[in-house]
């Protein structure tokens, strides 16, 4: 069983003083064996600094990254500061890595030789879950992450997300102990007694007039849809749009994306549309695209994101109060819903706010896009864009 405890201080100017902060709100709480910390911090800030100050006291491993925005149990949605997710346990180990000079070559090599040295601090135990917090990179989605873990054959659940930052792209970070990187990956591997609980929400209230199988892509770049080029298809169904770089125009409409398995499942995920070619009638997107795939547009709004969520954390806490053993809950959703929420960017967390049990742990964050498993018989690690995610350990 693992037992969690949530820490935060407003104080970013004076991390000396935001661990005098964090130790003072962690007093009472019972360490156990095997201890981690997951960290969520506002852009722009010095995460060495964190660390040092942190491991002073706490010698244990922590992993974080950057976030423009942080959901939380009693305060709800807050926008910046340092948060801290406390995990413990008797019968779990927790053990994290980092890789080094992540490249599109030696993705698959760099994973696996980070996950070899990870698992070494599990004591022999095998696998049961990762938490992933991973850099957007040039030329790499969340997509070819997910594939270089899933090569690894433990056939696990990923969960996590890509750090964030108030839309620049230039200042998301992720660290792990002392090393920070906006290139690299984190992982935090658990083995033992855990066995999380996943949901994933789209949010859609319907689809557009737009349907069609991916005929020609390239990772995240598509080509061709059915007979057409990917633009003409969008001025087919009257919603193409002139300029290049085109987030916002599309941010209440993400496509969705369907493949067959091979065992029968049909696996969906969202994806948004960032760049259009005109040149060449193609389109750009935040993750991967196959061929051979159907894509179709949905429709997104507020009304349906606070309906969704509230009725994933029905779900959530009903399971919560008859499986007395969880008491941690992980949120991920997506900055394009941040977007989309405008000033309503509360309505996510206004549906769970109140309703944890006292004594279960929440903590959450806006990310640039969300790992989480998909299917019924089997799952699918799945790279998601526009989603709203929720993990109970």
């Amino acid at each position: 069983m693992i037992d969690s405890k949530v820490l935060y201080s407003g104080e970013v100017d004076d991390f000396e003083q935001t661990a005098v902060e964090l130790f003072e709100q962690a007093q009472g709480f019972s360490f156990r064996r095997n201890t981690v910390g997951i960290i969520y911090i506002e852009d722009n800030t010095e995460c060495e600094e964190l660390y040092e100050a942190l491991s002073s006291q706490w010698k244990f491993p922590m992993i974080g990254c950057t976030t423009i925005g942080l959901l939380m149990k009693e305060a709800g949605f807050v926008k910046g500061g340092v948060s801290m997710m406390l995990l413990t346990s008797d019968d779990c180990n927790f053990s994290v890595g980092m890789t080094q000079d992540l490249s599109v070559d030696r993705l698959e090599d760099e994973i696996r030789r980070t996950f070899d040295e990870a698992e070494k601090g599990l004591e022999g135990e095998e696998v049961k879950l990762v938490i992933a917090l991973a850099a957007m990179m040039s030329k790499m989605s969340g997509d070819d992450i997910l594939s270089a873990i899933d090569d690894l054959g433990m056939d696990v659940p990923v969960y996590g997300g890509l750090a964030s930052d108030m839309f620049t792209f230039q200042s998301y970070q992720v660290f792990c102990n002392g090393r920070v990187s906006n290139k690299e990956q984190v992982f935090l591997l658990i083995s033992g007694n855990v066995d999380p609980k996943i949901l994933y929400v789209q949010s859609l209230s319907g689809k557009a007039n737009f349907s069609y199988e991916v005929t020609r892509s390239e990772g995240n770049q598509v080509f061709q849809v059915g007979n057409t080029s990917f633009v003409d298809a969008l001025e087919r169904a009257g919603m193409k749009c002139e300029k290049d770089l085109v987030v916002p125009e599309y941010i209440q409409t993400p496509f969705i994306t369907s493949v067959k398995k091979p065992d029968g499942q049909t696996v969906e995920a969202l994806r948004n549309l960032t760049r259009l070619d005109h040149t060449n009638g193609s389109g750009y997107f935040l993750g991967g695209v196959m061929e051979g795939s159907s894509i179709e547009i949905g429709i997104l709004n507020t009304e349906d994101v606070k309906s969704s969520v509230g009725e994933a954390f029905d779900e959530i806490c009903n399971w919560l109060k008859e499986q007395k053993e969880y008491k941690t809950v992980f949120c991920f959703s997506c900055a394009a819903r941040f977007i989309a929420l405008g000033n309503n960017i509360s309505a996510e967390a206004d549906c769970y706010k109140g309703r944890i049990p006292e004594d279960v742990s929440l903590l959450g964050m806006y990310s640039f896009g969300e790992f989480a498993p998909v299917g019924e018989e089997k799952q699918y690690n799945v790279f998601h864009n526009s989603t709203f995610t929720i993990m109970c350990i």
